[in-house]
């Protein structure tokens, strides 16, 4: 079915939403990870507010989609989504990476809306492996989804865990590269080149398709299509580190860096938010 344009502006603006709530909670807690936060905003737009079968009311369904932020240090975009759809109070972002916070500087099963702990790169997207064989052999009907960084891909166990998923032929699982070609050090190019991205994972066996990972169209034809497939499915998603603030696209240094409140300023003006 046609995606409306309707649909797609309540999509967009759910995107900058993100974007605007995860620069702010970063400015507040003076420390987070704005850049991968940016650059998977129109993702888990799609995910959270289109795709996934997830009740806010009960965000532990047993029949619930599940969601697997594999590259945990880019937690803002997370929370934030989950703040939008209901399942952790908005309230809650004001206190990101503070003491005593529940919304820690990586996932926690104690929050809402967490499947997994994630950030030690790599294990998140296994863990979510093993959620999709749980679901296999148990005959649900649910639909497993993962989101890994391009430098992520660096790790070994990464490529295990893909052989894995081969192996048990876990057409339930989907995952997501968000392929920004930034990571902490430098452009990853230059760090560990990992491309050609789809010919190593359909050499373990995966099905593989490259899009642009800010056109939401696109993103939601992508998913369909994994959806139809019956081997594990990888979307490689094509984004810009820092997207839609001007001084930090494409920048490596915006990896793990807080903006200011002057940055911050600037940073709202240009995502069309009146107030920071």
């Amino acid at each position: 079915m046609e995606v409306s344009s309707e649909k797609l502006a309540e999509l967009k603006e759910k995107a900058r939403q993100i974007r605007v709530l995860s620069l702010k909670m970063i400015t507040k807690g003076k420390s987070g990870h704005p850049g991968g936060s940016l650059s998977e905003a129109d993702i888990l737009s799609v995910l959270y507010f289109h795709e996934l079968n997830i009740n806010p009311a009960d965000p532990f369904d047993p029949d619930r989609d599940r969601f697997v932020l594999s590259k945990g240090h880019a937690c803002p975009g997370l929370y934030a989504a989950l703040a939008l759809k209901g399942i952790i109070p908005m309230e809650e972002l004001d206190h990101f990476r503070q003491i005593n916070s529940l919304l820690q500087g990586h996932p926690s099963r104690a929050i809402p809306g967490i499947e997994t702990i994630s950030g030690t790169l790599g294990q998140g997207f296994s863990v979510a492996c093993g959620m999709a064989l749980a679901a296999k052999v148990s005959k649900k009907k649910h639909w497993v989804f993962a989101l890994l960084g391009d430098g992520e891909l660096q790790e070994g166990i990464v490529w295990e865990a893909a052989m894995f998923a081969a192996h048990h032929n876990l057409g339930n699982l989907i995952a997501f590269v968000d392929a920004n070609g930034c990571q902490n050090d430098g452009f990853v190019k230059d760090i560990m080149e990992i491309e050609p991205i789809e010919e190593k994972f359909k050499a373990f066996r995966w099905e593989a398709k490259r899009i642009d990972g800010h056109d939401l169209k696109q993103i939601i034809e992508a998913i369909k299509e994994a959806k139809a497939s019956p081997r594990p499915f990888v979307i490689v998603a094509n984004t810009v580190k820092g997207k839609s603030v001007s001084f930090m696209e494409n920048k490596p240094e915006w990896h793990g860096k807080p903006t200011s409140e002057e940055q911050l300023e600037q940073a709202m003006k240009e995502l069309g938010e009146e107030k920071p």
